[in-house]
């Protein structure tokens, strides 16, 4: 069994993640910045622990991920108009999110990020959209230098459709919409898959199950 620390654990794709977690025989802990989550976020099976991304230092992320054999970030700064939360949350929260493995001794990290971030953007590009891509694909950058053992997850255009089980994954994979239940079904997955460390791959839904793309994609 392994304690896997959720960064953003009441987002969409974390409330899927506990859940298959706990089947697979692992503890989610889910780090959350609101007391008021404890309840529905331990009755999908994890432990909850409180971490406010924003107001936390990279000390405090490693306190948190203390007794943990990996870590999953997940988290993001919301569909909104924000801007500075683009950087706040899903590039620092990224950074100080693997500064915590790294001083919690966690080796293990995924990353959920979005497809095509390392494009260029177009000039006429929106500039919470620009703000957005730019944090993720910073975030990115750092997580490929850390030294860790990372997996780096690009979905495409998330839906709240039911999920099918079945995807494309790999570093060609053009973009398409995704379920986040997949999402979440695939970051379990690679988990338990030693081979997808050091990888970065597409996602998006597809015609294979999760794990026959996981043993092909590398």
């Amino acid at each position: 069994m392994s304690r896997i620390a959720v960064v953003g654990g009441n987002g969409q794709i974390a409330r899927h993640l506990h859940s298959l977690l706990a089947v697979r025989g692992h503890t989610p802990v889910a780090l959350a910045r609101r007391e008021e989550q404890r309840a529905a976020l331990e009755s999908l099976g994890a432990e909850f622990a409180l971490l406010d991304i924003e107001n936390t230092a990279a000390d405090g992320f490693a306190a948190a991920f203390a007794g943990c054999d990996a870590v999953v970030f997940t988290a993001g700064g919301g569909p909104d108009g924000n801007i500075e939360r683009k950087r706040t949350v899903d590039l620092e929260g990224s950074l100080k999110s693997i500064e915590g493995a790294q001083a919690a001794g966690v080796r293990r990290f995924v990353q959920v990020s979005a497809i095509n971030v390392d494009d260029p953007l177009p000039d006429d590009t929106a500039p919470v959209w620009r703000a957005y891509v730019e944090a993720k694909r910073d975030a990115d950058a750092a997580l490929r230098t850390s030294g860790l053992d990372w997996t780096i997850l690009r979905p495409g255009r998330l839906t709240d459709e039911a999920g099918t089980g079945r995807v494309a994954l790999g570093e060609e994979v053009e973009r398409a919409e995704i379920p986040r239940a997949d999402v979440a079904a695939v970051v379990a997955a690679v988990l338990d898959a030693p081979v997808s460390i050091g990888h970065q791959w597409n996602l998006v839904s597809g015609p294979t199950t999760v794990d026959e793309a996981i043993a092909t994609a590398h």
